[in-house]
């Protein structure tokens, strides 16, 4: 129940914009970045909104998949400013593990419980197609009911290349070797202007959008994320929101929602003197998450939480501003440690019920596409 008191003394724009997303009416642009600016009563109102929202919607259950990452590069000639994993092929750190390498990380994630391999890597230019179908082959041969989640659009357009076809027949390819779900990142913040600063060699706005919708055209659902706290301004987000809204709006292919927040501690984007960082703290953080929640209200069930960037006990805080989802167990995560990430690349099953319990939610893990396997 939404606490009436806290609708008292605040601006009758904020309550006006708060009560369309209690009424399941849509807001706007303009009014997800009236509420992104919301401090002191008004924040707490509208975390009070978030809340119930994601209450009434998944009934105080919080939910996790067991899976394992797996980054099988890290040789990449993409350039992201943002980006302290990628290495050159010279580089003594640098590795691509062989199908043998990765067929022992997919026995250790079926042995430990996992239902999602989610694979990634750099765009390695040693790499192969048949290498990415036989990758897909490789876990399917291990365990065919093992979820595939795999290959950022960044990897499909690269992947398209080297097949030299569309990019609808590659990915149709992939799905004949076992694809099941596509992560949607590579979005970092989806406004070209921001894009050719940091990430000038990635795919523009309308080429992720692209190969995002023709995932969804045939079947294989994706997930959404954005990238925040670098140098875009909240009008940058909120045109991000959007984009992601309308998409979800033409396909309900998206799955779920994940704020990732940037990680400055290594990255050469926090050293650009003609681009100043805008970063996020906190509250910031927090007044994303619960935009999120009112702004996909009728679209994106799902908003996920990323523990391995936040910290796991600044996750659990936002289990009660409108996520629902405590993202999973990921057993080894490269990305956001190299850009100095302090908080681990593992959890278990067991870790995170307690997290979610003690956040006075009800936890269940889930599969990937968000069916409910068990609740504790």
């Amino acid at each position: 129940m939404i606490n009436a008191q806290l609708f008292e003394n605040i601006s009758p724009d904020i309550r006006k914009i708060l009560q369309k997303t209690i009424d399941l009416e849509e807001i706007s642009s303009e009014e997800a970045l009236k509420i992104l600016k919301v401090k002191g009563k008004e924040f707490f109102a509208l975390q009070n909104v978030a809340d119930q929202i994601c209450f009434e919607k998944k009934q105080n259950t919080v939910t996790f998949v067991i899976n394992r990452n797996i980054n099988f590069t890290n040789i990449c000639y993409q350039h992201c400013k943002f980006c302290s994993f990628s290495l050159p092929a010279t580089d003594p750190n640098a590795f691509l593990l062989t199908i043998d390498q990765i067929r022992e990380k997919v026995i250790e994630a079926k042995n430990f419980g996992c239902t999602e391999v989610c694979i990634q890597g750099g765009i390695n230019p040693d790499v192969k197609f048949d290498f990415y179908l036989d990758i897909l082959k490789c876990v399917k041969n291990i365990d065919s009911t093992m979820h595939i989640h795999a290959y950022s659009p960044q990897e499909i357009f690269y992947i398209a290349k080297l097949y030299k076809n569309s990019i609808e027949n590659t990915l149709r390819e992939l799905k004949k070797a076992g694809l099941d779900s596509i992560p949607g990142t590579a979005a970092e913040i989806l406004v070209d202007e921001i894009r050719n600063v940091v990430c000038p060699n990635k795919i523009n706005t309308s080429l992720w959008k692209e190969i995002i919708t023709t995932a969804h055209k045939l079947k294989i659902p994706t997930t959404s994320t954005i990238m925040y706290g670098h140098i875009e301004s909240l009008n940058d987000r909120v045109k991000h929101l959007d984009i992601l809204r309308d998409i979800q709006r033409e396909t309900q292919g998206f799955t779920e929602f994940v704020p990732l927040p940037f990680i400055k501690e290594n990255p050469v984007l926090s050293r650009l003197e003609k681009f100043p960082l805008q970063p996020s703290y906190g509250m910031d953080d927090l007044k994303l998450f619960c935009v999120a929640r009112l702004f996909f209200n009728n679209y994106i069930d799902n908003i996920q939480c990323s523990w391995v960037k936040l910290g796991p006990k600044f996750a659990q805080v936002s289990l009660n501003y409108g996520v629902n989802d405590f993202s999973g167990t990921l057993m080894e995560e490269n990305i956001s440690k190299s850009a100095g990430a302090e908080y681990g690349v593992h959890l278990t099953p067991e870790e995170i019920v307690e997290i979610i319990k003690n956040a006075g939610k009800r936890p269940a893990q889930r599969d990937t596409i968000y069916n409910i396997l068990k609740h504790y």
